[in-house]
Protein backbone atom coordinates (compact mmCIF):
# COMPACT_ATOMS: atom_id res chain seq x y z
CA UNK A 1 0.00 0.00 0.00
CA UNK A 2 1.12 3.43 -1.18
CA UNK A 3 2.11 5.99 1.87
CA UNK A 4 -0.97 8.06 2.09
CA UNK A 5 0.99 11.09 2.88
CA UNK A 6 2.87 10.77 -0.66
CA UNK A 7 1.56 13.26 -3.17
CA UNK A 8 0.34 11.22 -6.23
CA UNK A 9 1.93 11.71 -9.39
CA UNK A 10 -0.80 13.95 -10.63
CA UNK A 11 -0.49 16.43 -7.59
CA UNK A 12 2.98 17.00 -7.97
CA UNK A 13 3.75 20.93 -7.70
CA UNK A 14 4.29 23.03 -10.78
CA UNK A 15 7.28 25.26 -9.38
CA UNK A 16 9.73 23.52 -6.46
CA UNK A 17 12.09 25.22 -4.12
CA UNK A 18 15.50 23.33 -4.56
CA UNK A 19 18.62 22.76 -2.06
CA UNK A 20 21.45 22.35 -4.38
CA UNK A 21 24.36 20.60 -1.98
CA UNK A 22 27.13 18.91 -3.48
CA UNK A 23 27.14 15.01 -2.90
CA UNK A 24 23.77 14.64 -1.58
CA UNK A 25 21.06 13.37 -3.59
CA UNK A 26 17.39 11.31 -2.23
CA UNK A 27 16.64 8.94 -4.24
CA UNK A 28 12.44 7.89 -4.47
CA UNK A 29 11.25 5.76 -1.22
CA UNK A 30 15.22 6.89 0.33
CA UNK A 31 15.63 9.35 2.98
CA UNK A 32 18.32 11.38 3.09
CA UNK A 33 18.70 13.52 7.02
CA UNK A 34 20.00 17.69 6.78
CA UNK A 35 20.44 19.65 9.21
CA UNK A 36 19.39 23.12 8.22
CA UNK A 37 20.90 26.35 9.61
CA UNK A 38 21.01 29.40 6.88
CA UNK A 39 18.38 31.58 7.22
CA UNK A 40 17.17 31.40 3.41
CA UNK A 41 17.04 27.64 3.75
CA UNK A 42 15.25 27.95 6.83
CA UNK A 43 12.78 29.94 5.08
CA UNK A 44 12.63 27.14 2.34
CA UNK A 45 11.39 24.69 4.85
CA UNK A 46 9.19 26.91 6.36
CA UNK A 47 7.88 28.16 2.78
CA UNK A 48 7.36 24.22 1.97
CA UNK A 49 5.73 23.14 5.47
CA UNK A 50 3.29 25.86 4.43
CA UNK A 51 2.33 24.37 1.03
CA UNK A 52 3.26 20.86 -0.77
CA UNK A 53 6.24 20.01 2.07
CA UNK A 54 8.41 19.04 -0.85
CA UNK A 55 11.91 20.14 -1.29
CA UNK A 56 14.13 19.53 -4.80
CA UNK A 57 17.44 18.45 -4.04
CA UNK A 58 19.58 18.80 -6.56
CA UNK A 59 23.81 18.92 -6.67
CA UNK A 60 25.92 21.69 -8.52
CA UNK A 61 27.90 20.76 -11.47
CA UNK A 62 30.61 23.52 -9.81
CA UNK A 63 31.86 22.81 -6.59
CA UNK A 64 29.09 24.83 -4.86
CA UNK A 65 30.79 26.98 -2.94
CA UNK A 66 29.41 29.78 -5.21
CA UNK A 67 26.16 31.46 -3.83
CA UNK A 68 24.46 30.75 -7.06
CA UNK A 69 26.22 28.31 -8.99
CA UNK A 70 25.40 26.28 -11.75
CA UNK A 71 22.61 23.08 -11.17
CA UNK A 72 22.77 19.50 -13.07
CA UNK A 73 19.40 19.30 -14.86
CA UNK A 74 17.89 16.79 -12.65
CA UNK A 75 17.29 16.37 -9.06
CA UNK A 76 14.76 14.23 -7.12
CA UNK A 77 11.97 15.99 -4.72
CA UNK A 78 11.57 14.79 -1.45
CA UNK A 79 8.62 15.42 1.09
CA UNK A 80 9.67 16.49 4.58
CA UNK A 81 9.00 13.00 6.82
CA UNK A 82 10.34 14.91 10.20
CA UNK A 83 10.94 17.89 11.62
CA UNK A 84 12.67 19.09 14.42
CA UNK A 85 13.44 22.23 15.80
CA UNK A 86 16.62 22.82 17.88
CA UNK A 87 17.42 25.29 20.63
CA UNK A 88 20.96 26.78 18.71
CA UNK A 89 18.02 27.45 15.71
CA UNK A 90 18.85 25.05 13.45
CA UNK A 91 16.12 22.74 11.65
CA UNK A 92 16.99 18.63 11.54
CA UNK A 93 14.68 17.40 8.78
CA UNK A 94 14.57 13.89 7.06
CA UNK A 95 13.50 13.97 3.25
CA UNK A 96 11.77 10.82 1.80
CA UNK A 97 12.68 10.44 -1.98
CA UNK A 98 9.31 11.01 -3.83
CA UNK A 99 10.02 11.57 -7.94
CA UNK A 100 13.05 12.98 -9.42
CA UNK A 101 12.26 16.13 -12.01
CA UNK A 102 14.16 17.81 -14.88
CA UNK A 103 14.40 21.90 -14.47
CA UNK A 104 12.55 23.62 -16.73
CA UNK A 105 13.19 26.98 -15.63
CA UNK A 106 14.69 28.99 -12.54
CA UNK A 107 11.79 31.37 -11.39
CA UNK A 108 12.57 34.84 -9.56
CA UNK A 109 12.30 34.31 -5.63
CA UNK A 110 12.11 36.64 -2.94
CA UNK A 111 12.66 34.61 0.02
CA UNK A 112 16.75 34.32 -0.96
CA UNK A 113 16.21 30.33 -1.82
CA UNK A 114 15.89 29.13 -5.93
CA UNK A 115 13.02 27.95 -7.24
CA UNK A 116 11.74 25.81 -10.20
CA UNK A 117 9.73 25.01 -12.61
CA UNK A 118 10.10 21.10 -12.57
CA UNK A 119 9.26 18.52 -15.39
CA UNK A 120 8.24 15.56 -13.74
CA UNK A 121 7.34 13.47 -16.99
CA UNK A 122 10.48 11.52 -17.86
CA UNK A 123 10.68 9.93 -14.27
CA UNK A 124 6.79 9.08 -13.91
CA UNK A 125 7.85 5.45 -13.62
CA UNK A 126 9.08 6.37 -10.18
CA UNK A 127 5.60 5.60 -8.92
CA UNK A 128 5.40 2.26 -10.28
CA UNK A 129 4.52 0.02 -7.51
CA UNK A 130 4.76 -3.09 -9.53
CA UNK A 131 8.07 -3.72 -10.67
CA UNK A 132 8.59 -7.46 -11.17
CA UNK A 133 10.30 -10.04 -8.33
CA UNK A 134 14.22 -9.30 -8.74
CA UNK A 135 15.82 -11.70 -6.54
CA UNK A 136 18.45 -12.45 -8.31
CA UNK A 137 19.50 -8.89 -8.94
CA UNK A 138 18.65 -8.98 -4.88
CA UNK A 139 21.27 -11.27 -3.98
CA UNK A 140 24.07 -9.68 -6.15
CA UNK A 141 23.19 -6.55 -4.51
CA UNK A 142 23.93 -8.10 -1.55
CA UNK A 143 26.76 -9.56 -2.42
CA UNK A 144 28.33 -6.86 -4.13
CA UNK A 145 27.61 -4.35 -0.52
CA UNK A 146 29.58 -7.19 1.78
CA UNK A 147 32.65 -6.58 -0.36
CA UNK A 148 32.28 -3.00 -0.68
CA UNK A 149 31.50 -2.47 3.16
CA UNK A 150 34.60 -4.31 4.12
CA UNK A 151 37.03 -3.35 1.67
CA UNK A 152 35.50 0.38 2.83
CA UNK A 153 36.04 -0.58 6.45
CA UNK A 154 31.87 0.39 6.46
CA UNK A 155 29.09 -0.53 8.76
CA UNK A 156 25.18 -0.35 8.39
CA UNK A 157 22.02 -2.50 9.21
CA UNK A 158 22.11 -5.06 6.72
CA UNK A 159 19.31 -6.78 8.51
CA UNK A 160 16.94 -3.73 7.72
CA UNK A 161 17.90 -3.88 3.94
CA UNK A 162 17.45 -7.64 3.55
CA UNK A 163 13.64 -6.56 3.83
CA UNK A 164 13.96 -4.08 1.21
CA UNK A 165 12.94 -5.11 -2.74
CA UNK A 166 15.71 -4.80 -5.55
CA UNK A 167 14.66 -1.39 -6.76
CA UNK A 168 14.12 0.12 -3.04
CA UNK A 169 17.63 -1.24 -2.31
CA UNK A 170 19.17 0.35 -5.61
CA UNK A 171 17.50 3.78 -4.22
CA UNK A 172 18.51 3.63 -0.75
CA UNK A 173 22.33 2.62 -1.13
CA UNK A 174 22.30 5.17 -3.86
CA UNK A 175 21.09 7.60 -1.43
CA UNK A 176 23.38 6.33 1.69
CA UNK A 177 26.43 4.99 0.67
CA UNK A 178 29.34 7.88 0.38
CA UNK A 179 30.07 7.47 -3.54
CA UNK A 180 31.42 10.64 -5.57
CA UNK A 181 29.23 13.32 -6.16
CA UNK A 182 28.99 12.63 -10.14
CA UNK A 183 28.44 8.48 -9.31
CA UNK A 184 25.61 9.93 -7.51
CA UNK A 185 24.52 11.96 -10.18
CA UNK A 186 24.96 9.30 -13.04
CA UNK A 187 22.60 6.69 -11.10
CA UNK A 188 20.11 9.56 -10.40
CA UNK A 189 19.51 10.53 -14.54
CA UNK A 190 19.20 7.25 -15.23
CA UNK A 191 15.45 5.96 -15.74
CA UNK A 192 15.02 2.41 -16.20
CA UNK A 193 16.10 0.65 -12.99
CA UNK A 194 18.09 -2.06 -14.71
CA UNK A 195 20.21 0.78 -16.10
CA UNK A 196 20.41 1.89 -12.29
CA UNK A 197 21.10 -1.62 -11.04
CA UNK A 198 23.81 -1.75 -13.45
CA UNK A 199 25.27 1.70 -13.08
CA UNK A 200 25.58 0.96 -9.05
CA UNK A 201 26.67 -2.54 -9.39
CA UNK A 202 29.70 -1.29 -11.26
CA UNK A 203 30.46 1.97 -8.57
CA UNK A 204 30.44 -0.45 -5.82
CA UNK A 205 32.72 -3.03 -7.67
CA UNK A 206 34.73 -0.18 -8.60
CA UNK A 207 34.90 1.16 -5.16
CA UNK A 208 35.65 -2.29 -3.77
CA UNK A 209 38.89 -2.99 -6.23
CA UNK A 210 40.26 -0.11 -5.52
CA UNK A 211 40.39 -0.06 -2.04
CA UNK A 212 41.37 -3.67 -2.03
CA UNK A 213 44.36 -2.88 -4.58
CA UNK A 214 45.52 -0.16 -2.04
CA UNK A 215 45.34 -2.66 0.65
CA UNK A 216 47.57 -5.50 -1.21
CA UNK A 217 50.18 -2.95 -1.99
Amino acid sequence: MQNPFIPGYQQLPSTLPIFPLPGAVVMPGAQLPLNIFEPRYLDMVQDALASHHLIGMIQPEDDGQLSAPRLHSTGCAGRISFYNETVDGRIEIILTGICRFDIVTELPSERGYRLITPNWERFSSDYDLNLPATEEKRSRIYSALDRYLQFNELKTDTDLLKKLTAPQLVNVLTTALPLSQADKQSILDTVSFNERFQLLMAKMEIASSTASSHLTH
